[in-house]
């Protein structure tokens, strides 16, 4: 079987990198995808929703050389979501992608020298 999700979306805040022990580069950083309509009331309405999302080994790299707090993305990768309870009670969830491609879409500067990268080894476990 196989899962494939796409998102566009602006970057929340500026990636982090790190390694794993094993010396493997991951990169992660949020996406906000916004949903616009109008009600039956003829009230616009808006929805957020937020993507947590870890980019490995030459695309970890790729992702925090270029990408920046606010810029324009294209990812395509696999989802896991998790729900869970906080502590005030109220159900909470979050969506975490796994990336195979970042494309850049956000105009100037440097990150229009890289526009797409690709993971070829996917998934790291």
């Amino acid at each position: 079987m196989y899962q494939s999700v796409t998102i566009i979306g602006h970057l929340g805040r500026d990636p982090e990198m790190r390694y794993t022990s094993s010396g493997v580069p991951v990169t992660n950083f949020s996406v906000a995808t916004s949903r616009k309509w109008t009600d039956a009331a003829g009230a616009a309405q808006e929805k957020t929703t937020w993507f947590k999302v870890s980019a490995w080994r030459k695309l970890a790299e790729v992702c925090n050389q270029y990408l920046h707090k606010g810029q324009l993305v294209m990812v395509e990768g696999e989802v896991d979501a998790s729900a869970w309870t906080g502590q005030d009670g109220a159900a909470k969830a979050t969506l975490e992608l796994t990336a195979r491609t970042v494309k850049f879409l956000s105009k100037g500067g440097e990150s229009q020298q890289e526009a797409a990268a690709e993971d070829e080894n996917q998934i790291p476990f």
